[in-house]
């Protein structure tokens, strides 16, 4: 276990994360590559006084922590057993380890768009999953986790071992301990169908009708999104998209997709049409999301419903012409997404039938926000929830934003905390 404070060489590189405009500030940090570690951290920070957050590739990172800081990028081994199909992957793993070893037996995990994450921060969050409406959430599929609670105790955590504190790791979003792993059920999934097709934002009204209509025709099969970004003019990005606003079709099905179901949307006429085979280990290509660190700022809103009203005022208030540079993400929820798992875990809203995300850099994060909120106000109607997983940035506090839980989760999971945390030592990281 190696230690850092303020001023001592490699604090500034340990302390930092994917995020880059929030950044950690602590006291202390311990750099962990066990769960002793861990257990060690716990035990450090109540001697001093001070409150343990916890790091691992820094995604997640909302609040800057002042205390003591646990950086869990060592702790980065993934086990696969074959034959029980499970993955053992511990706290500092990126899912793109997980996805590598498992497809070396021809298995998977449930992971999202961007696998550079870590797999345990995005497990544990919930897990919108790329494969989501047939496979369900990420956090559905853990059968085991590792953790060190307040108490500097290490647990071995199950649906029968310890229920309560169970059910509210898996998708309640509460700093309850510190993971050290988990184990998680694999898939048998050595390819993915799917792609992305490419459009000008001049026939954005086409595509997301389009969209709405293939999403109210999918199977649970397929889970489909669809984003709106400008792209800047560099090398970087493909010739066709050079320069360009353009809305982004992604797909990812268990099955060859129907060409008939994908003809309304190549008859657009796209800029990019790369629809087929993805092997599991290339499923980040789908969505493409960028792998270097930056500062961003954005939230969401579930909704129940997608009407042709609110695409127009997506389009009008997110897309060329927005007061600020927006990404906007419309993702299809539903199928076994909004079906209870065997094990109940502690993910909200299950109802809802899509998620739309808007996002933006984060130069002038007032003026992102305000911008952000004219569209939230437009989907306020239809509206069921907000999901904690894609909110980035600095809390934000806007009473007109929908909440994060429903009263049910939020009363269970306060109560799951007074007992594994009553002094309330642990402090939500990234």
């Amino acid at each position: 276990m190696d230690t850092f404070f303020a001023g001592d060489k490699g604090y500034d590189d340990e302390i930092a994360g994917f995020q880059t405009l929030v950044r950690h500030q602590p006291e202390m940090v311990v750099a962990a590559s066990s769960a002793d570690d861990l257990a060690e951290a716990v035990r450090q920070a109540r001697d001093r006084g001070l409150r343990v957050a916890v790091q691992a590739t820094g995604h997640g990172i909302r609040v800057p922590a002042d205390g003591l800081l646990v950086t869990t990028r060592r702790m980065s081994g993934v086990r696969v057993d074959p034959d029980a199909r499970t993955a053992w992957v511990e706290a500092g793993a990126r899912g793109s380890a997980v996805i590598e070893a498992a497809a070396a037996h021809g298995l998977a995990p449930v992971v999202g768009s961007s696998p550079g994450v870590g797999a345990v921060g995005f497990t544990l969050a919930g897990g919108f999953g790329l494969l989501g409406r047939t496979f369900g959430y990420a956090t559905d599929h853990v059968r085991a986790i590792d953790v060190v609670t307040s108490d500097g105790r290490l647990r071995r955590v199950t649906a029968t071992s310890e229920p309560d504190l169970f059910w509210a790791l898996r998708g309640g979003g509460e700093p309850l301990g510190l993971v050290a792993g988990m184990e998680i059920a694999l898939l048998p999934l050595p390819v993915v169908h799917g792609g992305g097709l490419h459009f000008d934002a001049e026939h954005a009204a086409d595509v997301l009708t389009a969209f709405r209509d293939l999403t109210a025709a999918a199977r649970d099969t397929l889970t489909a999104s669809v984003g709106m970004i400008g792209l800047p003019p560099i090398d970087a990005v493909p010739e066709p998209l050079r320069g360009r606003h353009v809305l982004h079709v992604r797909l990812a099905s268990t099955e060859p997709l129907d060409p008939a179901l994908l003809a309304p949307l190549r008859a657009i006429g796209p800029l990019v049409d790369r629809v087929g085979e993805v092997p599991a280990t290339e499923v980040g290509s789908i969505y493409g999301e960028p792998d270097f660190p930056h500062p961003y700022v954005g939230d969401n809103v579930l909704l129940g419903e997608l009407p042709p009203t609110l695409l127009d005022a997506v389009r009008t208030l997110a897309g060329p012409t927005a007061p600020v540079p927006c990404i906007v993400d419309i993702r299809q929820l539903g199928g076994a997404m909004a079906r209870t798992p065997e094990v109940p875990d502690a993910v909200p809203f299950r109802g809802a039938a899509y998620v739309l995300r808007v996002l933006s850099s984060a130069e002038d994060v007032e003026a992102a926000r305000s911008a952000h909120h004219e569209v939230f106000a437009a989907a306020a109607p239809f509206a069921v929830g907000r999901a904690a997983a894609f909110s980035y940035g600095p809390p934000d506090d806007d009473p007109s934003l929908p909440a994060l839980r429903d009263r049910a989760t939020a009363a269970r999971l306060s109560e799951v905390r007074k007992v594994v945390d009553p002094e309330g030592l642990l402090f939500v990281g990234g």
